[in-house]
């Protein structure tokens, strides 16, 4: 047998979107080191090995393969362009194409996949057939359309344990390959990646191979394959399921509508990002608003709040808060507060109309009866010990260690009957045991008003994990074992939130050593982690002053979108930018913006001034 000239891809970056420098875009291409490509070797005469079956009619062929079929001139012209952009030097010309094939006495058609011999020492390569040819020398051929395994990917080796094994990528690649290098047929199932567990597992092949996304060089992308086969697989399921575990929506809710989506921002800072977002999804007619943000820094948690009155802005740290989410998620079922959202509950027809009935009230009976009971009991407590108070109302909840006594868990803050605010205390869960009614009027209200997200109800997650990690300027950086370095673990805390949150889009910014630093182990970590949770996902860099903003900063941003939705594209630049990099010459763009184009307008200061505000225009 010989062996696959399988297309191992080169890193590219998009110029249409990218203006970076050399050195900039050494760190995309650190995330895989691919050995060239070989050509495809001699046919050796082999009884076993032929095409078989009438030719396909020569006009049709020359319709389909128009670039099988040319001038030796027009091939030459062909090579030598290919050539200089580092391709294939020919492009093999046909005398016939065909439908079928036989190697070692094993039919094969056009669109059946196969295992095809790879160098010693590594995996067989997985191939679809596209093509059955003989060449003008009539050597027999066929062109392959590759799979990637997870570690051919961008998400490399020491990330493929994030993905399933059994789960491929179907490729862009495609070249031709001697007829002799198919091994045998293998079987993979497309499978709609929105596929709950028991569906996908019904549909797994012997083989034990399937493929439900597509995996382009371009800006690294993985995105949905849509076919009949995976509509019809998908149906109406809208759920984003992870292969670490079983997909259980029972939870979730979908509040979604279309007058306002809600949006998270996780590591807010002043909570530019999030802005920037919602002022451009104003720009596509959807209302996106940021419901919530999340940031450690109390001065920056200050100023979002004063801009932006209407978020929910908590000043923690990420991990305490998907503690909290998911403690917030327990109370809510506790209190089956999300069977609420059962149209089974809530409707008792298709026209939508409300059942009434409900036994004719006589549950709502029985329950106001427990709850005045359990007041008495609460009340008789209250009296035989002096040391309890009584609690008025919950004014918030955290999880942590608000008091500072070493004691990590779920609080509330509490307001004591009889005692103004000056006298709030956070309380631990455990301490309000005789408390369940307010407890439940609390959790009640908050998720009525959306307090904390819920696993569904989340539109859009954004966030940029801190740097220091894998900043340049840390010299003591884990270049060994990253995410064992304390400073990497919020990388892995944001992916946890998505993983539980499950938002239609996700947009992660970092900076550019993300993809340097260890051979861009936490890039391609993230990508994994998406991936994984069945998230479509691109990455890519661009630079801000490509956008009309007065520097050159280059930073990473990284989709995701659920499998339902459309993988947001980059946008094109639209100015110039000054040094460090070139851009596209063939876009007409405005001219490079300055700091002095920024702050122009502003009335000039003097050294005496004793004004602490002027407005524009005054002197």
């Amino acid at each position: 047998m010989g062996k696959g000239s399988k297309r191992k891809h080169q890193k590219k970056i998009d110029e249409s979107i990218d203006s970076e420098s050399e050195t900039q875009s050494q760190g995309l291409s650190t995330l895989l080191d691919p050995p060239k490509p070989k050509k495809a070797r001699k046919v050796v005469p082999d009884s076993d090995l032929c095409l078989v079956g009438p030719p396909i009619a020569p006009a049709e062929a020359r319709q389909r393969w128009p670039h099988r079929y040319q001038s030796k001139n027009k091939v030459k012209k062909q090579a030598v362009i290919e050539a200089s952009n580092d391709e294939e030097n020919e492009v093999l010309q046909a005398k016939n194409h065909y439908v079928e094939a036989i190697v070692d006495g094993c039919g094969y058609k056009l669109g059946d996949n196969a295992y095809v011999k790879a160098e010693d020492g590594n995996l067989d390569y997985i191939a679809r057939i596209v093509e059955f040819f003989e060449t003008v020398d009539q050597e027999p051929f066929f062109k392959a359309q590759w799979f990637y395994r997870a570690e051919d990917t961008v998400i490399n080796k020491d990330n493929a344990h994030l993905i399933d094994k059994r789960r491929v990528f179907l490729s862009d690649i495609h070249d031709d390959n001697p007829l002799n290098c198919i091994i045998s047929k293998v079987e993979i199932a497309e499978i709609a990646p929105d596929n709950d567990s028991a569906a996908k597992e019904s549909r797994i092949p012997d083989s034990g191979l399937y493929y439900n996304m597509k995996y382009s060089l371009q800006h690294l992308t993985f995105k949905n394959i849509f076919t009949e086969i995976s509509k019809k697989d998908s149906g109406t399921s809208s759920v984003v399921s992870s292969e670490c575990g079983s997909n259980n929506t029972s939870s979730e809710v979908q509040r979604f509508d279309n007058s306002q989506k809600y949006l998270l921002d996780l590591y807010s800072g002043c909570g530019a990002m999030s802005t920037g977002l919602c002022m451009g999804a104003s720009l596509a007619g959807i209302k996106l608003v940021t419901k919530w943000a999340v940031d450690i820094n109390s001065f920056a948690c200050k100023s979002l709040q004063w801009n932006h009155p209407e978020t929910k802005v908590r000043n923690e740290a990420a991990e305490d808060f998907l503690c909290l989410l998911k403690e917030w998620e327990k109370l809510c079922q506790k209190f089956s507060l999300l069977e609420l959202n059962k149209p089974s509950e809530t409707v008792s027809s298709e026209t939508g109309e409300e059942d009434d009935d409900d036994d004719d009230g006589q549950g709502c009976e029985e329950e106001k009866e427990q709850e005045q009971e359990k007041e008495r009991q609460d009340d008789s407590s209250s009296e035989d010990s002096s040391e309890e108070f009584e609690v008025e109302r919950l004014l918030d909840i955290c999880f942590g260690d608000p008091d500072k006594a070493k004691k990590r868990g779920l609080y509330f803050k509490v307001r004591w009957k009889g005692y103004d605010k000056s006298y709030d205390t956070w309380e631990p869960i455990e301490g309000l045991s005789n408390c369940e009614e307010r407890l439940k009027e609390f959790v009640s209200k908050g998720y009525k008003s959306n307090i904390l997200p819920l696993p569904g109800s989340v539109y859009f997650i954004c966030g940029g994990p801190p740097c220091q990690g894998v900043s340049g300027f840390n010299r003591f950086r884990n270049s060994n074992a990253p995410l064992e370095d304390v400073k990497n673990k919020q990388l892995v805390v944001y992916m946890d939130t998505i993983e539980h949150l499950k938002p239609r889009y996700v947009l992660m910014e970092n900076v550019v050593d993300i993809l340097k630093f260890a051979k861009g182990f936490l890039g391609q970590y993230a990508v994994g982690r998406l991936v994984s949770m069945n998230y479509q996902a691109r990455m890519g860099m661009m630079a801000a002053g490509s956008y009309g903003v007065p520097q050159f900063r280059m930073r990473v941003f990284l989709w995701g979108s659920h499998p339902s939705e459309k993988l947001p594209q980059y946008p094109l630049p639209t100015h110039e930018v000054f040094s460090r990099g070139g851009v596209p010459n063939e876009f007409e763009l405005e001219s490079a913006l300055t700091l002095a184009d920024a702050i122009s307008d502003l009335p000039q200061v003097n050294n005496d001034e004793s004004r602490d505000q002027r407005n524009y225009g005054t002197t």
